[in-house]
């Protein structure tokens, strides 16, 4: 039995390894080369290594600079949307979650059907559009960073309720009697302990903020608003197709989430199954 489960183990692992390799590695490694190319070999799409010279650092310059170094401007902007999407995000889902495990009641039911909503229903543009020019949020950054939080609240308030349920009632129950209020209980004994799920939420949610395209293509257009997603644009058109200079692009707005991803790998893990079995 030892041996069998053993092998199935290395077979598992094989296979995850041969996964990852034509998932995740070549397709890394396609972008790294035609990034490397210059124009005439990018556009022939060969999975080979550059023939007339290394362009690496050229094309990286050439896409840093076009159209005023719109793609640094569009990392700012990005950066900014993330982190404060992510803020909101992590803050409220853990209150909403938190409340909603602890404090059972009628209206239970009824929230998590909105909460389940979020996650299945697709958003509404052109109503969404309509909302906010009524309140002067459209095209601003206050506007885009509700938006990207609205879009993900409902599966972090998942995860956030699934992680509360392990967190045992005593520690609620003795921070009261110690005379802590609602808002004292939840920040200095119950947020502290949400640190697992909550690095779970920040890494998932600022790496689907960062690359989302849809969202501020809709809600958050012109040149001074641009995020990274939509300076593709300015490497593609109709008639000409720089393919050397729009992969070093995907390339440059590829290496922030890949690093946060495998820095935070183990706790991304630890948080998604936290609270699966208790509940």
């Amino acid at each position: 039995m030892t041996t069998r489960r053993f092998a199935t183990r290395y077979v598992m692992g094989l296979f995850a390894i041969a996964v990852s390799i034509v998932l995740f590695i070549v397709p890394f490694l396609f972008i790294f080369l035609m990034a490397a190319k210059n124009p005439q070999e990018a556009s022939l799409f060969e999975f080979s290594l550059p023939q007339q010279g290394w362009y690496l650092w050229q094309n990286m310059v050439e896409v840093l600079e076009v159209r005023n170094w719109m793609v640094l401007r569009a990392f700012a902007n990005s950066t900014i949307l993330t982190v404060g999407a992510v803020t909101i995000m992590v803050i409220f889902a853990a209150m909403v979650g938190y409340i909603m495990q602890r404090r059972k009641s009628r209206w239970n039911g009824i929230i998590n059907v909105f909460v389940l909503a979020g996650l299945i229903v697709p958003p509404a543009v052109v109503p969404t559009i309509w909302v906010l020019q009524g309140l002067g949020l459209f095209k601003t950054m206050p506007g885009m960073i509700l938006i990207e939080a609205t879009f993900g609240l409902s599966f972090c308030v998942l995860l956030f309720r699934a992680f509360v349920s392990t967190i045992p009632r005593e520690l609620d129950e003795a921070a009261v009697i110690d005379g802590a209020g609602p808002l004292r209980l939840f920040f200095t004994v119950v947020m502290p302990l949400l640190k697992p799920v909550a690095v779970t939420v920040i890494v998932v949610q600022s790496v689907t903020v960062f690359n989302d395209f849809t969202g501020p293509l809709y809600f958050f257009p012109g040149d001074e608003n641009v995020t990274v997603q939509l300076t593709l644009y300015n490497f593609q058109d109709q008639m000409l197709s720089q393919w050397n200079l729009l992969f070093m692009n995907i390339l440059l707005i590829t290496i922030p989430p890949l690093i946060m991803y495998i820095f935070f790998n183990r706790q991304i893990v630890a948080g998604m199954t936290s609270g699966a079995v208790k509940g």
